[in-house]
């Protein structure tokens, strides 16, 4: 029995998108074009890392789950000394592309295209 699930378990994970690496995401805001850069780690179902960009500074990835192509996650951002989260959720188009919708902006929908880098 035990070895059924740890079959089952090493298919899951075998299914899940290699996203480890750098990637570097654009995406159009309410105020233009935005960057952003995420250096992302998975480990099985799980996805951890840390978002860097130039209006946001660095934050770190909490509650990263990668669900064969999709993953997501939450970070916490600080701008003009407001703290917002964004849940990120995303698809992996190919082994070098992921296309992410960011939620809690402004109450605003963003999208952003992650290639790697």
């Amino acid at each position: 029995m035990k070895s059924v699930f740890m079959m089952m378990a090493l298919a899951v994970a075998a299914l899940a998108a290699d996203v480890t690496g750098e990637w570097k995401a654009t995406a159009e805001g309410p105020n233009g074009s935005m960057e952003r850069t995420f250096s992302l780690k998975a480990d099985g179902a799980k996805l951890t890392g840390e978002t860097v960009s130039s209006f946001a500074g660095k934050s770190t990835i909490r509650e990263g789950k990668i669900d064969g192509d999709n993953l997501s996650f939450l970070i916490t951002v600080k701008i003009q000394d407001m703290e917002m989260e964004l849940k990120y959720k995303g698809k992996v188009v190919s082994k070098d592309e992921i296309k992410f919708t960011t939620e809690g902006f402004q109450g605003n929908a963003i999208e952003w295209v992650a290639k790697r880098k």
